[in-house]
């Protein structure tokens, strides 16, 4: 239908995308064909062919009852893009124009209508937002508000990120949208209120002290009263217990540092945590020691606990965003996380020695605008950092080092990637525990985070060369 253009006569703004190439490094097919693979991808969704990869979309799908706006908003999703605009916003109108051409209900229309507008809400919140903050959730709760709704908006993205190419949907990120999806159905539900919040820590406490019954009382209290509320929120049970033996373990060994790691292969991630003293530029050294062991990072939890000691949890990947688990690496990698932080591992030369090695010259012209963006209003006790670049080796590192220099505190990390552009959104505070808002000191912030995402020196375009050549400057501009 595509190809003899039919479905361009049949459905008009569909002409407009046909062989629309998308300007990025992760996606591998035009508008159009990535439209028309997202709708296979949910037809054998239907089938049950994704039933491993994506179980919970998978079963979902079985029991909607608004299938035919399903599939019209998968059709329609991106059919406004190259208009100029929020893709999202001018294709939620047109489909209330061609919902009712193809017989669709008032009711089915207005459907598909909200879904194009909101189908990137979902991964732009499980990637970019902390899903533990209670007013993330509550928020989008109460711009979803139905739960039919939210089962459409999960199958809906789980295909559209299917679509885009194998590279971006992984065990990692599958993760986060199940998790995402079931706290969002448990507000729906009626619940996480300020007391279920409560409840919830009250729960995993109890879960803690039911695995660890055959501690001595007074270890057992001991461990129960180090973690804020945050802490017992971040974690499942069987990561409670693990880091209730490591934080016993490190003190009867009055350790100054101990570093555990635990592949996770149904996640696609390795488990990495770190139990220290906290100071200043604690997660910028150990995220520079994980660039240097060539891991990659994908998400991150920093907890201080009520005695003062960090415990900071990484979850990552290695080059081709699978487990990091050979057991030599993984050594290799405590080494260099207890060099980084005694000051005897020069993380900047490591780095900048890394980014020549694997940044070709055909990478290191592909430009990335830097953007930085502040929200206060996205958490009510956090000041939220969205950083946007071209990703590196140690960007990282370099980016959390301007965090802590502006003297704030970073509670939890978000790191997504999208081909070479890194999306890293920190949840930060000032050292009185308050949001950032003198305006002065946000500049101040702003202009430290444009600088570390700024490429080193010697990463820059080459210079020009005896003609031919190109003008000085030149550079691929991708948007």
């Amino acid at each position: 239908m595509n190809e003899t253009g039919f479905l361009g006569r049949f459905i008009p703004p569909w002409a407009r995308i046909v062989g629309q190439m998308q300007f990025d490094t992760y996606h591998i097919f035009t508008v159009d064909e990535h439209t028309i693979e997202a709708i296979r991808v949910l037809n054998a969704m239907e089938r049950g062919e994704l039933s491993e990869i994506a179980p919970v979309a998978s079963d979902l799908v079985q029991h909607l009852q608004s299938r035919r706006s399903l599939y019209l908003a998968m059709l329609m999703h991106d059919i406004a893009k190259g208009r100029g605009g929020d893709h999202s916003e001018i294709g939620a109108e047109l489909a209330l124009e061609v919902g009712p051409t193809l017989g669709l209900t008032a009711e089915e229309t207005e459907t598909v209508s909200w879904l194009v507008l909101h189908h990137l809400i979902l991964s732009q919140t499980a990637f970019k937002r902390d899903i533990d903050d209670p007013k993330t959730i509550l928020d989008l709760a109460d711009t979803i508000q139905s739960p039919e709704r939210l089962r459409l908006l999960l199958i809906l993205t789980v295909a559209d990120m299917r679509a885009v190419s194998a590279k971006v949907w992984n065990g990692w990120k599958a993760t986060l949208l199940r998790e995402l999806y079931a706290r969002v159905a448990e507000v729906l539900a009626g619940g996480l209120s300020t007391t279920e919040r409560d409840v919830r820590v009250q729960r995993a406490k109890h879960a803690a002290a039911a695995m660890l019954s055959d501690w001595p009382q007074a270890d057992l209290d001991h461990f129960l009263d180090l973690g804020y509320p945050g802490y017992w929120l971040s974690f499942d049970p069987e990561t409670h217990l693990r880091h209730a033996r490591l934080v016993r373990e490190a003190e009867q060994r009055q350790a100054p540092l101990t570093v555990d790691t635990e592949p996770l292969p149904a996640r696609a991630v390795t488990e990495v945590t770190v139990y220290c003293a906290d100071h200043a530029g604690l997660f910028s050294q150990i995220s520079g020691a994980l660039a240097v062991a060539g891991a990659s990072i994908v998400d991150a939890r920093i907890h201080t606990m009520t005695n003062g000691m960090a415990l900071d949890t990484f979850w990552i990947q290695d080059a081709a965003g699978g487990t990091f688990d050979a057991p030599h690496r993984l050594a290799r990698l405590a080494v260099l996380i207890e060099q980084s932080l005694s000051g005897r591992l020069r993380v900047s030369v490591e780095i900048r020695k890394l980014s020549k090695a694997l940044i070709g010259r055909r990478m290191r012209a592909i430009h990335v605008p830097p953007r930085v963006v502040i929200d206060n209003h996205a958490s009510n006790t956090y000041t939220v950092l969205e950083v946007n670049g071209r990703d590196r080796p140690g960007l990282l590192h370099d980016v959390t080092a301007a965090i802590s220099e502006q003297g704030l505190q970073i509670s939890s990390a978000h790191v997504t990637t999208y081909g070479v552009r890194a999306v890293d959104v920190f949840y930060v505070k000032d050292v009185f525990g308050l949001k950032i808002e003198n305006e002065r000191k946000l500049t101040q912030l702003r202009d430290a985070l444009l600088a570390a995402l700024a490429p080193p020196e010697d990463e820059e375009s080459p210079q020009p060369v005896p003609l031919p050549k190109r003008r000085r400057g030149a550079a691929v501009q991708i948007g």
